[in-house]
C-alpha cells in the first residue's frame, strides 16, 4: 500500500547516489519493474492505486498521497558515485523503445540533464574486452599493445560503451565468431560499438539496425570516425527493414530477452546452415525461456556465457 519500498539498500551518507525514476501508466508497472531490475535489484515501486480510505484514516495520510494520481505508477533506482548514470539512462530508453514504453517519463536526482553529456565521461575509461579488443574513449588517449584492435567511441546518449555486461559478453563472443571476410548484421545497434568491433575482427560487410533514430545517427557518426567504409546504419524495427538480399554469416542480437523472443521467428531467412547467431541482453533469470524459444524453432544453443547476472548465448540452426 501507499510507497512499496522494495529497494531500500544501505544508502548511507558517505557515498553520493543519484536516483532515477521513471514514471509510467499502471498497466506498464511490471513491466517497467522488470526492465528497471535490470539496472538494479534494489528497487523504489511507488504505486498508490491501492489505497483504501474506506479502511483508511485520511488524517493520517499525507495529502500529497491522498491527491496522487492513481493512474500511474513510478519505479526508481538509486546509483552510486561510480556508475554512469547517462549510460543507464541510455540503456532504460533504448529498452522502453523496445518494449512499446515509449511514454515513460524519466526523472533524476543528484544530476542535472544538462550535464548528463559530460558528467559520465569521468567513469568511461579504456577497457580491454575478451584477448585483443579494446574499447576506448574517443577522448582518451591509448597506445595499442602486441595484437591488441582499439575500437574508439563516443556513444553520446546512445548505448554501448563496453562497460555494461551485456555488451562485454557479446564482444566476448565475437572474437570466436567473426570470420574474415563474413557478413555481419547487428540488430538494435545503440552506439554500432558491436558492428565497428566486428569490422575491427575482419568481417567484411556489416549492416546495423536500430529502432531509435537518435541512436542511429550516434552510430553512424562513430562509423564515420573510426573511418570503416564496410559498416551501414539505418533506422529498422528488428528485423522489418533489414537487408535481406542474402544470409548473414553473422548476426548479434543485444537487445532483452522478451525481443529476442519475439524476433526469433523471423529470423531464419537471414542466416543460412552455418550461421550463427549471438544473442545477449538476457538477464540470467529469463534465459531458461529464450533457449526454450530457440529450441522450438529448431536451432541449438552452441555457447552460453554469464557474466554478473546477465548471459549471452551462440546459436545455430539445428
Amino acid at each position: 500500500m501507499m510507497d512499496k519500498d522494495y529497494a531500500c539498500g544501505d544508502y548511507g551518507t558517505e557515498t553520493q547516489w543519484t536516483q532515477i525514476r521513471v514514471t509510467v501508466k499502471l498497466q506498464q508497472l511490471d513491466k517497467l519493474t522488470a526492465i528497471m531490475s535490470m539496472v538494479s535489484n534494489n528497487l523504489q515501486i511507488e504505486d498508490y492505486s491501492d489505497i483504501d480510505l474506506k479502511t483508511c484514516y485520511g488524517d493520517l495520510i499525507d495529502e500529497s498521497i491522498l491527491n496522487a494520481d492513481k493512474t500511474i505508477a513510478s519505479v526508481s533506482v538509486y546509483l552510486p558515485s561510480e556508475r554512469s548514470v547517462p549510460e543507464c539512462i541510455a540503456f532504460l530508453r533504448e529498452r522502453f523503445l523496445e518494449t512499446g514504453l515509449t511514454d515513460a517519463k524519466i526523472e533524476t536526482v543528484g544530476v542535472n540533464e544538462e550535464d548528463w553529456a559530460n558528467s559520465w565521461k569521468a567513469y568511461y575509461k579504456p577497457i580491454k574486452i575478451g584477448n585483443r579488443l579494446v574499447i576506448v574513449p574517443a577522448w582518451e588517449k591509448y597506445e595499442a599493445k602486441d595484437n591488441e584492435l582499439v575500437v574508439r567511441m563516443d556513444p553520446g546518449m546512445a548505448f554501448g560503451t563496453g562497460t555494461h555486461e551485456t555488451t562485454r559478453l557479446v564482444i566476448r563472443l565475437l572474437e570466436k565468431y567473426t570470420s574474415k571476410g563474413c557478413r555481419m548484421l547487428d540488430v538494435g545497434t545503440g552506439s554500432g560499438i558491436l558492428a565497428i568491433c566486428a569490422s575491427r575482427l575482419g568481417a567484411g560487410e556489416c549492416r546495423a539496425y536500430d529502432i531509435d533514430p537518435m541512436a542511429v545517427r550516434v552510430a553512424n557518426e562513430n562509423i564515420k570516425d573510426s573511418g570503416l567504409s564496410n559498416i551501414t546504419c539505418e533506422v529498422s524495427d528488428l528485423l522489418k527493414q533489414a537487408d535481406r538480399s542474402r544470409p548473414y554469416d553473422l548476426i548479434c542480437a543485444n537487445i532483452v530477452a522478451d525481443i529476442i523472443i519475439r524476433m526469433t521467428p523471423d529470423v531464419a531467412p537471414f542466416m543460412h546452415e552455418r550461421s550463427v547467431l549471438l544473442a545477449s541482453g538476457i538477464i540470467a533469470e529469463r534465459a531458461n525461456d529464450v533457449i526454450e524459444c530457440f529450441e522450438k524453432h529448431g536451432y541449438k544453443i552452441v555457447e552460453k556465457l554469464e557474466d554478473n547476472g546477465w548471459c549471452g548465448l551462440a546459436v545455430m540452426k539445428q
